[in-house]
């Protein structure tokens, strides 16, 4: 993918300026590492009178695939091989937008510590793209980019200049020039509208997408006249964070018709005081005990058993003190949903070395899971049929061993307590039982026993006087020799 800015300037104003606001000298050609290849920037001219920036963007086809995104989100290319061959190395898309923000993060904000003066200059810019996909046409193309104050050339690309009755394609040649703009603006304007264009990202979008686009939006999204088919496609048609989106912008933009601030605006409902304040729910009160009895036990390698979507393994990885964390599951499905929900694709090299998901089923011994500080079975054992559950404790404090084992599941007799549940039903559907505190403890003193651990319990949520905890957990310690032999003492 290619991309060129490119400014004029006098002696008074040279256009070399340039150089301070991209933060990125014209005398050197620098390269920057992306998620899916590199990004180069390079200066093909630069002088008092003209200087032209260009953006090199050298997408590795491999890390798309190993990555899975190939076929990008949201109506990407159409084709049956879509992952192997496809636009994404050539075209403008989500990909250049991403290495936008990435490589001018300082100019798209506005700050230039050098010449702190220069970056609200409205100044002569002109963008050129080669390919840009525009579903909709050069047509949409206008309408997009003329209300911000562009005049816009949008040549569309023959399929094939061979064979002319063919028509054109969806890709156009995009030239933008204006006077009245300033580069953060410019800059602003590509990183939403070229994944608008394109009609599709190459991430799960999630709701922090939102937020990224009102940040990018501020000052001229509110009153666009195609404001909702840019916050639709821009969200990947997601209608849950369209609608979150649109009703932020409607805020801002009755905040600014009546020259106020949009708290002033959004006031219909008082901010709860403390002694109103909801409590946290059940499964966040839950995630933080087991945090918290994996910090009390020095634990730093932890296994998530049966981690599901992945919600534990990520307030994990929001603890440094845990260097290694690995989540099974048995369901593909639900190990997608957890790379999604960490952005494994997005994330860090040294943050993404501490995380690893696979797919393992609990009813088998797995050598993978052996040396371990520390493992979790969050809400697990409930959803095995009784008669494999032990299979279930041999692959864990049989053949894996941890010297930590943290149990939670439901209290049934909590169960009457839950308004909305019917007499004699259990909490999931899927639940193949529900024990009491002394099943529970009856089972893990068991366990405990055969396999040579120690066993406390601990309540989370709200502790009845008369039914108990609405969750149980039980903290196995694997037992020292001296231990042992106190105990059988």
């Amino acid at each position: 993918m290619f991309l060129t800015i490119t400014t004029t300037g006098t002696p008074e104003r040279p256009a070399t300026d340039l150089g301070f606001l991209l933060h990125k000298h014209p005398d050197k050609a620098q390269a920057f590492s992306t998620s899916y290849g590199t990004a180069h920037v390079l200066y093909p001219e630069a002088d008092d009178q003209r200087c032209t920036a260009a953006l090199l963007l050298e997408v590795d086809a491999v890390a798309l695939v190993r990555r899975g995104k190939g076929k990008g989100r949201g109506g990407a290319p159409d084709a049956a091989l879509a992952q192997y061959v496809n636009d994404r190395p050539y075209a403008a898309s989500s990909l250049l937008a991403v290495a936008l923000s990435g490589v001018f993060s300082s100019a798209m904000k506005g700050v230039c510590r050098a010449r702190p003066e220069l970056p609200g200059q409205a100044r002569p810019l002109r963008v050129e793209i080669p390919a840009v996909p525009a579903r909709g046409g050069p047509g949409l193309v206008q309408r997009l980019f003329e209300p911000l104050g562009w005049a816009v050339t949008a040549e569309p690309v023959a399929l094939d200049t061979e064979f002319p009755q063919w028509g054109d394609s969806r890709y156009v040649r995009l030239l933008l020039e204006s006077e009245t703009l300033t580069l953060a603006e410019a800059l602003r304007h590509l990183y939403v509208l070229l994944p608008v264009l394109d009609d599709a990202k190459h991430y799960w979008v999630s709701p922090d997408e939102v937020d990224k686009l009102l940040r990018a939006g501020e000052g001229w999204l509110p009153g666009h006249p195609e404001q909702k088919l840019i916050t639709s496609r821009y969200l990947s048609r997601r209608w849950s964070l369209t609608r979150e989106a649109m009703e932020r912008l409607e805020l801002v933009r009755l905040a600014e018709a009546d020259d106020s601030e949009v708290e002033d605006i959004d006031n219909a409902v008082e901010e709860e005081t403390e002694a109103e304040e909801k409590p946290a729910p059940l499964a966040v009160q839950r995630r933080d005990a087991i945090v918290e009895a994996l910090g009390a036990a020095g634990a730093a390698r932890v296994l998530d058993l049966g981690c599901g979507q992945g919600q534990l393994v990520q307030a994990l990885l929001k603890d440094p003190r845990f260097t290694e964390i690995v989540g099974v599951d048995v369901s593909m499905r639900a190990l997608t949903i957890a790379s999604r929900r960490l952005k494994l694709d997005r994330m860090g090299e040294r943050q993404a070395a501490r995380v690893t998901l696979v797919q393992g089923s609990l009813a088998y011994t797995d050598k993978r899971l052996k040396g371990y500080d520390a493992a979790v079975l969050s809400e697990v054992i409930e959803h095995l049929d009784l008669p494999r559950l032990p299979a279930l404790e041999y692959a864990v404090f049989g053949a894996a061993r941890p010297r930590t084992v943290l149990v939670t599941t439901p209290n049934v007799e909590y169960n009457v307590r839950w308004e909305s549940l019917p007499a004699g039903h259990v909490r999931h559907g899927d639940h193949r039982f529900e024990w009491t505190r002394q099943e529970f403890r009856a089972w893990a003193h068991t366990v405990a026993e055969r396999h040579g651990y120690g066993v406390e319990f601990t309540p989370v949520g709200p502790d009845d006087p008369q039914v108990g905890p609405p969750t149980q957990m039980a903290v196995f310690q694997m037992l020292t020799g001296n231990e042992k032999e106190a105990k059988a003492a």
